[in-house]
């Protein structure tokens, strides 16, 4: 590393994916094995998609191309340990004619440890021979770069937003947890609220739907966030939505069934357990409820 080198700091970093150092990780001099950190910064690549609202797969299709490591270069300046919690700052920092550079950085609390430069080609799959960068790749990248948001919510009837909505609640409900297609689809969706969440890309990746109150208790459902962005706030994104459209036409209160293994995420926004658990198609479910404050 050159003295004229800058030594990259936390704040030139808008992404990070936190790790936690494992045993297999480590060598005989008891820091981490040099290869580990290329796969550190490549988890945190992968990571930084999803911070995009891109499933990595569905997106380079829909931009018809994909992205290969034309290079990589590792900066070391000091060793990770076992048990270490490190953070691993990622940033889009240049983008060429169909070359785009990102820049990495490991730290340990604010102790700059390791850097890394991947240089991806975006090209054909087909042929692997380069392509332009889709204009609309450029925009988001440099975007959240920018600190532009990645989503937008939208609320409306089945006809507007049915299509989008019906594709992704058959990925989630239908083909990944099972539920049978006829308990799926009901007389609701033609008369109720729907929100969706969309990524820049036009794809929906969260959605919902609201019932009308019955004596002022309106019941939220069918929430389906894509499998491979959760816990990106995209849900919730929907919930609040959800949520703003029943206080503007006076609901007091919010319903939900929520499967067991959500029970924490609608905890998280502000419900609370109403009776006793039960299964529905299937699943193990608990009502939660929350008052709506006008």
């Amino acid at each position: 590393m050159s003295q004229e080198t800058v030594v990259p700091q936390r704040k030139d970093f808008r992404f990070f994916h936190r790790l936690r150092v494992r045993w297999a990780e480590v060598d005989m001099q008891k820091i981490v094995f040099n290869a580990h950190y290329l796969m550190y910064f490549d988890t945190a690549i992968a990571d930084y998609w999803r911070a995009l609202a891109l499933p990595y797969e569905e997106a380079m299709h829909a931009l018809g191309g994909d992205l290969y490591v034309r290079k990589a270069t590792v900066d070391f300046q000091a060793s990770a340990r076992m048990d270490d919690v490190i953070d691993v700052g990622m940033k889009c920092a240049r983008i060429g004619n169909s070359s785009m550079v990102f820049q990495g950085a490991l730290f340990r609390q604010d102790q700059y440890l390791v850097g890394c430069e991947l240089v991806y080609v975006f090209a054909d799959p087909a042929t692997q021979t380069s392509k332009p960068v889709p204009p609309l790749l450029r925009e988001i990248l440099m975007g959240f770069e920018a600190g532009e948001p990645m989503r937008t919510v939208e609320t409306g009837d089945w006809k507007t937003l049915g299509e989008g909505a019906s594709a992704l609640r058959r990925a989630v409900f239908i083909e990944e947890q099972n539920i049978p297609k006829e308990l799926e689809w009901d007389e609701h969706d033609a008369v109720v609220l729907h929100a969706v969440a969309r990524n820049r890309l036009g794809q929906v990746i969260a959605t919902g739907r609201l019932l009308d109150a019955v004596d002022g208790t309106a019941m939220l459902g069918r929430m389906a966030v894509h499998r491979v962005l959760r816990s990106g706030g995209h849900g919730a994104a929907v919930v609040k939505a959800l949520e703003e459209a029943a206080r503007a036409r006076g609901d007091r209160e919010i319903g939900l069934h929520a499967q067991r293994s959500a029970e924490r995420f609608y905890a998280r926004l502000g419900y609370t357990v109403h009776g006793e658990p039960f299964e529905e198609a299937g699943i193990p479910h608990i009502e939660m409820r929350r008052t709506l404050n006008q």
